[in-house]
Formats: structure tokens, C-alpha cells, sequence
């Protein structure tokens, strides 16, 4: 009997436990979902009719691997975490490529994204996001949008380099919030894909030229 007993009370306490295990499951920490590229990238360069068309094609973007797919990567110093509860409505890299393609699709700059296979006058953009942060100076501090991109523009013709150059752009948060850090990612976003479509646009301009 004691025997028994003891035997029904640990398959209670098992099953209790498998009970309570399936709750947690069942009721995951909510998680929102944000997006970035709404704040308007124009570049105003100022291209007038008589600039002539310099077309580009784009390679497809790299981005760092820990900065891939929907999370949102804060590092402080040699540290690296994600922010609790927040997600990308989409990868950061297609979110990223989307407000590029937009920028210069917004009018006012000599190039031309060309989706069709270029001829041998060409160029090709490559575009490498070597970071993609919330950058903290100290746990806690208010972060930043740490944006850092490689640039290089080949001739199609012969696959040479023609120049590259490095863009960083950083927008403070003003206040340790998810809400005001994707503001802070928004903004510099914005800046990024305006610096990136007039450098383009004035180096390609100059290939052409040589």
C-alpha cells in the first residue's frame, strides 16, 4: 500500500511537472515587431537633364552574419546580445536593400539601377554592411544606430575595381527604449542610403569620364 502510494504520488509530481513545462511553452514572452526605411532617403543631388544616365547594377548586400534575419543586435564593447522582445517585421539585409533600392529610385541623381544585364560600359556596386548595432558606450547607456558600409564600384567590362571608400553613420537613440532605438536605426538607415546613392552617383559619374 505505502508502496503504491508513493509510486501514484511521484507520477502526480511527473505529471505536474509536464503540465507546468507545457504552460511555459504554451505562453511565450511577447514579442514586437518593427520595421525600418520609412524616413525619406532622397538624395538631392541636384542632377540636371544634361547629366547623363550612369548605369549600375547592385550586387546583393552582404551584411554580418550576427546582424542577419529579424533580431536586433546591441554590443557593448567586446559583448554582443540581442534586444529582448523586439523583432524585425522582415531580415534586417531585405530591409536594408529595400530603402537602398528606393533612394535611388527617388529621383535626382545620374544613376540608373539597372535590373537587366548591364553592357561592357557598366558598372557594378557592391555594397558590404560591416555593422549593424545598437552600440552601447556602457550597460544602460542611451545606444546608438551604428552603421558601417564598404563600397566598391567595378567596370563590368573587365571586372576591375574602379574605387571603393567606407561610409559610417551613427544616430544616437536619445533614451535606452526599443521604440527610440529602431527610431535611431530608421534615421541612420536614411543617411546611409543617401550617402551611399551620391557617392555612387559622383564616382560613377567620374568612371564614365575616364
Amino acid at each position: 500500500m505505502i508502496r503504491n502510494r508513493l509510486m501514484s504520488l511521484a507520477a502526480c509530481a511527473a505529471l505536474a511537472a509536464a503540465v507546468s513545462g507545457c504552460a511555459v511553452l504554451a505562453t511565450p514572452d511577447p514579442v514586437q515587431l518593427y520595421r525600418f526605411g520609412g524616413a525619406s532617403a532622397y538624395a538631392g543631388t541636384g542632377a540636371t537633364s544634361a547629366c547623363p544616365d550612369v548605369h549600375v547594377a547592385m550586387r546583393r548586400i552582404d551584411f554580418p552574419e550576427a546582424a542577419r534575419g529579424d533580431r536586433l543586435l546591441a554590443v557593448t564593447g567586446t559583448e554582443a546580445a540581442y534586444i529582448k522582445g523586439a523583432r524585425w517585421v522582415s531580415p534586417a539585409e531585405t530591409l536594408f536593400e529595400e530603402t537602398l533600392r528606393n533612394a535611388f529610385a527617388d529621383g535626382g541623381t545620374c544613376t540608373v539601377l539597372s535590373s537587366a544585364p548591364l553592357s561592357r560600359n557598366g558598372l557594378l556596386l557592391s555594397v558590404d554592411v560591416r555593422r549593424f548595432e545598437a552600440a552601447y558606450a556602457a550597460p544602460g547607456a542611451v545606444p546608438d544606430a551604428n552603421i558601417v558600409v564598404l563600397l566598391r564600384l567595378f567596370r563590368m567590362s573587365d571586372r576591375s575595381l574602379v574605387v571603393e571608400d567606407r561610409i559610417t553613420v551613427r544616430e544616437s537613440a536619445g533614451e535606452n527604449r526599443q521604440s527610440a532605438i529602431v527610431a535611431a536605426f530608421d534615421r541612420a538607415t536614411a543617411e546611409a542610403s543617401r550617402q551611399i546613392v551620391l557617392w555612387t552617383d559622383q564616382q560613377g559619374f567620374q568612371a564614365t569620364r575616364d
